[in-house]
């Protein structure tokens, strides 16, 4: 915060969202302000539309009088859209601005047909959810895309995306924003670009564990990645690279698709296992096939799983040793039991016993929209971060 007697407005709805202040007293006292500064910036947000009056507080004073009376974020004033991007699967949805999906929707989307094509058809998807919510567009505040690839979250481009062919460098941001306005007519918004498996820590951290200062997800899907969040913020790295477990070399002979040979992906991932599957005479072509074939109890596709989670798991001894996290989370189309008990072999056989003492090591709570809802509440978070804040407001003229 800015030194006391000095926060801006955009702190004190921090203050309020955080629920650490509020009532006009209480914003007083965490800040210094006086009653009239304080009523100042309040009033600036209350025109805005981001802060409303709740109900009265209890009486603070044994003499008794008037209760005072709570702020409180204002949730409906805007949506937020996202959307989740697979291989050959996106699942798309508006969100509250707490992250209460409105409307939903999922279907196939090929990521090798090329950013334009997708991006264009996410914009057609958009509409018509909105309408489906029976919101306008020109309530929309932002839009979070996640992505499955190393992503730079300075730019929101894609780096190097082993299973985006054509993606590499695109201006992801820009894209989406022109096919959000063309599709709607409303005015661009802001648009922020993540890995997947990123965004699935987030909205699991957020939402299931927010005590948790070191928490990893790991998504194995088509490939395997992983997400992790410190202290409330997702750790990245210097470009994005944070979390690419999938081409941590593990000795075997299968070539990747990155072109490197030897990759825990190449041999772990729910590709990987289709393939055997299908070199077994299984039909099964990705994740998802696996996935259904773990859920209706085929026993080949169970060991495989199990076999898998033993590879994935010899790795996270290793990430568990170096990050010491509370929460190993694991999530994607093979997340089931016969992988996490794979996993769960391997992890508590190689790790050192200090590493795992205080270890939950859980599937995921959100399922399937775990990346939705991360991918909004990175959205919100960057537009109602108090330096954000104070230049949407000079924006509003308010």
């Amino acid at each position: 915060m800015s030194a006391r007697g000095q926060a801006s407005s955009g702190e004190l709805l921090e203050l309020v969202r955080s629920g650490r202040a509020v009532t006009r007293g209480a914003l007083q006292q965490a800040t210094g302000l006086s009653r009239a500064t304080v009523g100042q910036r309040l009033d600036r947000l209350f025109r805005a539309g981001w802060l409303r009056e709740g109900a009265g507080g209890p009486v603070d004073s044994p003499l008794g009088g008037r209760p005072s009376i709570t702020l409180e974020f204002d949730d409906a004033h805007a949506v937020v859209l996202a959307a989740d991007l697979d291989t050959r699967h996106a699942r798309a949805a508006v969100l509250s601005l707490t992250g209460e999906i409105l409307a939903e929707h999922s279907g196939t989307l090929v990521v090798e047909d090329g950013p334009e094509a997708v991006l264009d058809e996410l914009g057609r998807w958009f509409a018509e959810l909105l309408e489906k919510a029976g919101r306008p567009a020109a309530e929309v505040c932002g839009i979070g895309l996640a992505v499955p690839g190393p992503v730079d979250s300075e730019s929101g481009r894609v780096v190097q995306p082993p299973i985006m062919p054509g993606w590499d460098g695109f201006d992801i941001r820009g894209r989406l924003a022109r096919a959000f306005t063309e599709r709607t007519g409303a005015v661009p918004v802001p648009v922020l670009v993540d890995n997947d498996a990123n965004l699935m820590a987030y909205g699991e951290q957020r939402t299931g564990y927010p005590k948790c200062s070191a928490f990893v997800l790991v998504k194995v899907s088509t490939g395997i990645g992983a997400g992790v969040v410190v202290d409330g913020s997702l750790y990245r790295g210097i470009d994005g690279g944070a979390g690419d477990l999938g081409h941590i070399r593990v000795g075997a002979e299968a070539r990747c698709r990155c072109g490197s040979y030897g990759c825990l992906a190449a041999v772990a991932s729910g590709g990987a296992v289709a393939r055997r599957l299908a070199e077994d005479g299984v039909p099964a072509a990705s994740g998802s096939d696996v996935r259904d074939l773990l859920a209706a109890g085929h026993p080949g596709a169970a060991a495989l799983a199990r076999e898998a989670g033993r590879q994935v798991g010899d790795v996270l001894a290793t990430v568990v040793t170096l990050l010491n996290p509370g929460v190993l989370m694991i999530a994607g189309d093979l997340a089931g039991t016969p992988f996490l008990t794979g996993v769960r072999e391997l992890l508590y056989q190689r790790a050192l016993p200090r590493s795992t003492a205080h270890l939950e090591v859980v599937t995921s709570r959100l399922g399937e929209r775990a990346g939705l809802i991360g991918a909004g509440a990175l959205v919100v978070e960057h537009l109602y971060a108090p330096d954000r804040v104070e230049e949407r407001l000079v924006t509003l003229g308010v």
